[in-house]
């Protein structure tokens, strides 16, 4: 058995792993209540035990315990013809010009920028966390799973969109993808209304 002595001399030794816990963020409410849902029930437990052990930890980013990796992953803009004649051959296409492709892609800079900076105001108030937000562009199922393993990712977090059956199947679900395919543990996080069923 551990004790508190024991951990102190761990942590001033720098044998303590710093926690990484990455949460993907989009544009529904319910990956913003997975945020929430997170900051509330897991950092409110690791924070509470983890700041009396390291009271001088509080001063720097570099010795905060916990990273959490607020994510989101734009689908890419592809440039596609527009069929614009009888049968919709390619010949009678009209292909899009780049200035809309530049509109397109600032349009999305701009979401993501607000989504984040959204998600990182909502971290604000907690103590002992280290936030870093990403951006990726990409296929969201691929990108989440890589970035994962890359950051050496200790669990993430995905909040549920309750697609159905149907959606499901056709749209294919993110969060079960993920949980397939993850080298780390998932947590999916239920809206309200899905848990209350």
């Amino acid at each position: 058995m551990e004790t508190e002595k024991g951990k102190l001399v761990a942590q001033q030794e720098g044998l303590v792993k710093k926690t990484r816990i990455m949460v993907v963020i989009d544009e529904s409410d319910e990956s913003f209540h997975g945020l929430q849902w997170t900051l509330d029930n897991l950092f409110g437990c690791i924070t509470a035990t983890a700041a009396p052990e390291q009271p001088e930890a509080n001063d720097e980013a570099g010795s905060r315990l916990i990273t959490l990796s607020l994510v989101h992953v734009q689908q890419a803009f592809h440039l596609h013809y527009v069929p614009a004649g009888p049968g919709g051959t390619v010949s009678t296409a009209f292909y899009i010009p780049s200035s809309v492709e530049e509109s397109v892609k600032k349009a999305q800079q701009q979401i993501a920028k607000a989504l984040v900076s959204r998600a990182s105001d909502m971290c604000k108030d907690k103590m002992n966390i280290e936030v870093e937000t990403l951006v990726f562009e990409g296929d969201p199922k691929e990108k989440i799973c890589r970035a994962a393993q890359e950051m050496h990712v200790d669990l993430l977090v995905i909040g549920s969109r309750n697609l159905g059956k149907f959606k499901r199947a056709f749209l294919g679900s993110v969060s079960d993808y993920c949980a397939q395919h993850a080298n780390c543990p998932v947590l999916i996080v239920k809206s309200p209304k899905e848990a209350s069923k």
